[in-house]
């Protein structure tokens, strides 16, 4: 039996986990990340690469990443001190009340997803699904019966994505006057059910 992938990439590929990061949730953490420099700057300083799997190309690139969030810490986590050391304390206020509308709480034997982003040019070559068969056979492996995660409704090609591996809807939260803001109006949970 083989063993199961484990979690991790290079330190040096930090950088460019942030910015393929951004470059998959950019338009939802604009209003509380932005401006992008440092929203890439932010998320580059707290990720935890212990929480990801990534898909590397034969030269060493990043092809792309999948993080996941669990009761013991998130691919991206922080505290306010993190979002103060990169925006300033005035401004990391009102960053962190916004912040909190994305968090999103962990529950026993779930595993909950913390996003998955692959690079425009490797899109289309099965890299997204190797990411999500690495987390579900990871989430199984650890004890978790399930893997949770959000779909925001701009997001069609995502969702049919966790279809395709089989993540089935299971709830639905519409933004309402948030909308405007956020730049989306629904998002959908999708839960996968796994095997140990």
């Amino acid at each position: 039996m083989t063993e199961p992938a484990q979690p991790g990439f290079p330190e040096h590929l930090r950088a460019d986990a942030a910015a393929l990061y951004w470059e998959a949730f950019g338009q939802k953490l604009n209003l509380p990340l932005g401006p992008p420099d440092k929203g890439r700057a932010f998320i580059a300083s707290v990720l935890r690469p212990d929480f990801a799997f990534a898909e590397l190309s034969e030269t060493g690139d990043l092809l792309g990443v999948a993080g996941f969030k669990t009761t013991k810490g998130a691919f991206v986590g922080g505290h306010f001190s993190d979002v103060r050391a990169t925006y300033g304390t005035v401004s990391a206020l009102w960053r962190v009340l916004l912040l909190e509308f994305f968090e999103r709480e962990t529950e026993p034997g779930v595993l909950l997803m913390d996003g998955i982003c692959v690079s425009a040019a490797a899109r289309g070559q099965g890299v997204g699904t190797k990411l999500l068969t690495r987390i579900a056979d990871h989430a199984g492996a650890t004890g978790h019966h399930a893997v949770r995660l959000d779909v925001i409704d701009t997001n069609p090609r995502a969702r049919a994505l966790y279809e395709r591996v089989g993540f089935k809807a299971t709830g639905q939260t519409k933004l309402g006057p948030f909308a405007r803001v956020f730049g989306f109006a629904s998002a959908t949970t999708m839960v996968l059910e796994v095997k140990d």
